[in-house]
């Protein structure tokens, strides 16, 4: 096996560089993975044009990366349950397992997690990685590793789809649809809500998210999205998954929602603060939900595509090589509303 990998390395804002690293060995707990496909995440996205995401600085050199999924070469002493050949998805995060979130099993908000391309450490622009193998979950032979890459997105989806309770004959509103806001709608559809709008203002995504299976989709600024929804769903949606996290979206969920409902908090908003219409939340007596990550999910996610319940190879809309890392991440942040989801080739 090579000795060296070629890694794509942020080497400042907007810019990405090839150099060979050393392949890593796996720890007896590791198993050391060729990847095959890496997704282009937004937060790759946003590091690559600021540097930053919230506290989260980049100090280059940096690998950007966490959404893949490969085929196992190497074996740690203490792996039992994975062999060589066996393809699998990495969840990519490592936790303590010691402090009261873990044992509690709310792994995704360990405050010592290790979560790949999450400054300052490094993701998976490369051809291998070492990696805990209680993260790899192997694939079933029908489901491709690019499907397998996109378990970490969709991991997201249903479980923004469970903190909202979601069940069938629901009726749901997703607003957004970037890939978040689809997989969520993905999630929410394999849960079995009935009737689901989705809300955006690029007719591309929307065209998409119709393609994914939405019944309803609204481009705000062409559409008064309240009296649409109001018209069309006369009782008021029982669950909102906001994955756009514009102030507008929070206040027309608010608004759409019948009584008890209610709204899950998936999009950051690009202000901490925001005016948030206290008295109509209070007076339907909505619940609220967020999300972080996810936790306990890939396996169902894993299941949900191995059975067809979710295509998500519908989603990605284009495949770069991994010599076009760069060209990639460049044409994702310009051409936005053209591109759904796109994944690189390792």
């Amino acid at each position: 096996m090579a000795k060296t990998m070629k890694t794509a390395v942020m080497t400042g804002i907007g810019k990405i560089e090839f150099e060979n690293r050393e392949v890593p060995s796996p720890a007896p707990h590791e198993v050391l993975v060729k990847l095959e496909y890496v997704g282009i995440c937004g937060s790759d996205m946003h590091y690559y044009e600021t540097g930053r995401i919230g506290d989260f600085i980049v100090e280059p050199p940096f690998v950007l990366g966490h959404e893949c999924a490969g085929t196992v070469v190497e074996l740690g002493a203490e792996v039992k349950h994975l062999k060589v050949g066996d393809r699998v998805a990495l969840e990519p995060g490592t936790t303590c397992k010691t402090c009261a979130y873990c044992r509690q099993g709310n792994y995704n908000l360990c405050p010592d997690v290790v979560f790949f391309a999450t400054p300052p450490v490094d993701g998976v622009f490369q051809e291998y990685v070492a990696h805990e193998a209680a993260m790899c979950f192997k694939l079933p032979d029908h489901v491709s590793t690019m499907e397998g890459a996109l378990i970490e997105p969709l991991a997201i989806g249903f479980h923004a789809a469970s903190q909202g309770g979601a069940k069938v004959g629901q009726s749901a509103v997703v607003f957004g649809a970037g890939c978040i806001g689809l997989v969520s709608m993905l999630a929410l559809r394999a849960y079995g809500v009935t009737q689901i709008f989705v809300v955006d203002s690029m007719e591309n995504r929307l065209q998409k998210a119709k393609e994914l299976g939405a019944d309803v989709v609204i481009n705000f600024t062409k559409e008064d999205t309240t009296k649409k929804i109001k018209e069309l769903c006369e009782k008021g949606i029982d669950l909102v998954i906001d994955a756009s996290g514009a102030p507008a979206a929070l206040r027309c969920a608010i608004d759409v929602c019948r009584k008890a409902a209610t709204i899950v908090l998936v999009g950051y908003s690009p202000n901490d603060e925001t005016n948030f219409p206290m008295n109509a939340a209070i007076n339907k007596e909505l619940r609220f939900e967020s999300v972080f990550r996810y936790r306990h999910i890939y396996p169902i996610a894993i299941q949900a595509v191995s059975a067809g319940t979710v295509n998500i190879k519908n989603l990605v809309s284009h495949t770069f090589d991994f010599d076009e890392i760069p060209e990639a991440m460049r044409k994702c942040i310009d051409s936005k509303d053209m591109i759904s989801k796109a994944v690189v080739k390792i």
